[in-house]
């Protein structure tokens, strides 16, 4: 994966940690239900709809890392064979996304630069022929240094990826060595380099508060990544999530959470006269570049998750449905070609729509807008006025008769503003 140490959008509330796993295939919910009225909510429109694509394997397993990732082994991942399920899980996923076009799609990982870019490109013509993209849909793939070969990204440009996302994390090698990255810094602007040359828009990823860093490090890494004057930028604070090897066994010398302070606001003055606005919290891009992707989580839309582990969120008339895929590669595989991918699904309770809406919602810095709330969860935006209020008091939310957004002391304490609004 190229993301950092943060809780990402690919991977929603309530989503299976690593470890966990389905026992049997589940009961499925009668989505015609969703559909009837009558429902405990009213959708009067559904959300915009994105493709999130699994693709789960990695050289090496970050010691940091606690999403859904796999070692390929010597062999390599299982492309034919992966693919094949993938279009089966896609099949089967077709009657609830129905008639519904698809305005982003989202390769991710693991380590999806392992694949070919021949098995890239018959994945991307896959989805196009059964699914209705908008015209110029963006189409990321997540791609890390360490599988970096010369016109190799171009080669995923022609298979018909239009951005892509590096997983640089540093260009400091004693900082990638300590975060067990698979990559040095010449790999990594290498990389960079060739990403400018084929792609129109693409995302640099960056940590901060690694090992035995200190300001002027991350300025360091912070100058070069800038350098190439990226479209897009995320930076991360490496966490220390649990069941990962630094939580077992955590590293010497992480910054403290005054200085990890300082680092960010570093970060975000200075790529802000680079010209990246800061839009979201660990998000910056150039006007035009925003991740258009990442924007749908945020915005409460809906995303079909398809592939080992992936996780979905689907709204109908009368609900909004989860669902979770087969998590270990081998199983997801079996049940994708026997048309039974997905191993729990649960629909969404009114309760707990207004803390899933604002979890994503309270990351943009421009917020959301006030009616939006009733178009996405079908609630009342009485559901969550006195919420308002509460967070409007203690400095963390401002708002007008359109919009509601998090104040510069909101973002700071993100994780409060956020639990307010908790059933």
């Amino acid at each position: 994966m190229s993301g950092g140490g943060i809780e990402p959008p690919d991977r929603p509330p309530g989503s299976l940690r690593i470890g966990q796993q389905a026992a049997a295939p589940v009961s499925r919910i009668d989505t015609s239900a969703l559909h009837r009225r009558g429902g405990a909510l009213q959708l009067t429109a559904l959300p915009p709809l994105a493709l999130y694509v699994h693709l789960p394997w990695c050289l090496k397993k970050c010691p940091y890392c606690d999403f859904n990732s796999h070692e390929s082994g010597g062999a390599g991942p299982p492309e034919a064979r992966y693919l094949a399920a993938l279009r089966a899980d896609l099949e089967a996923a077709l009657p609830s996304v129905w008639g519904r076009r698809v305005v982003s799609v989202f390769i991710g990982g693991g380590t999806p630069s392992l694949f070919s870019p021949e098995s890239i490109g018959e994945l991307v013509a896959d989805l196009r022929a059964r699914l209705p993209l908008e015209p110029g849909c963006e189409i990321t793939l997540e791609a890390n240094p360490g599988t970096f070969e010369r016109e190799r990204f171009r080669a995923f440009r022609s298979a018909g990826v239009t951005r892509l996302s590096i997983g640089v994390q540093s260009f400091d090698d004693a900082s990638l060595r300590a975060l067990g990255r698979v990559h040095d810094r010449a790999q990594a602007v290498a990389a960079v380099e060739e990403a400018q040359q084929a792609f129109e828009t693409f995302n640099l990823d960056l940590m901060y508060a690694l090992p035995g860093q200190d300001l002027a490090g991350c300025e360091a890494d912070l100058r070069q990544a800038l350098a190439f004057e990226p479209p897009h930028l995320s930076v991360y604070h490496l966490t220390l999530e649990p069941n990962t090897r630094f939580a077992l066994q955590p590293p010497q010398g992480l910054p403290d959470d005054d200085l990890a302070f300082a680092m960010l606001d570093l970060i975000t003055e200075q790529a802000g006269a680079a010209g990246l606005g800061r839009y979201e919290v660990s998000a910056y891009a150039r006007a035009g570049h925003r991740c258009r992707h990442n924007l749908n989580y945020w915005e409460f839309g809906d995303y079909l998750g398809i592939g080992a582990g992936a996780h979905s969120k689907l709204s109908f008339a009368h609900g909004i449905l989860r669902q979770t895929r087969w998590r270990e590669p081998a199983a997801y595989m079996a049940q994708a070609l026997e048309g039974a991918a997905v191993s729990g699904e649960q629909e969404v309770g009114a309760a707990e729509l207004p803390f899933e809406f604002m979890l994503g919602a309270l990351r943009l810095r421009e917020g959301f807008e006030l009616a939006r709330f009733a178009e996405r969860t079908g609630l009342s935006l009485a559901a969550v006025q006195s919420t308002l209020a509460a967070a409007e008091a203690r400095g963390l939310l401002a708002r007008d008769l359109q919009r509601a957004w998090p104040t510069a002391r909101g973002f700071d304490f993100l994780s409060d503003l956020q639990a307010m609004f908790l059933a």
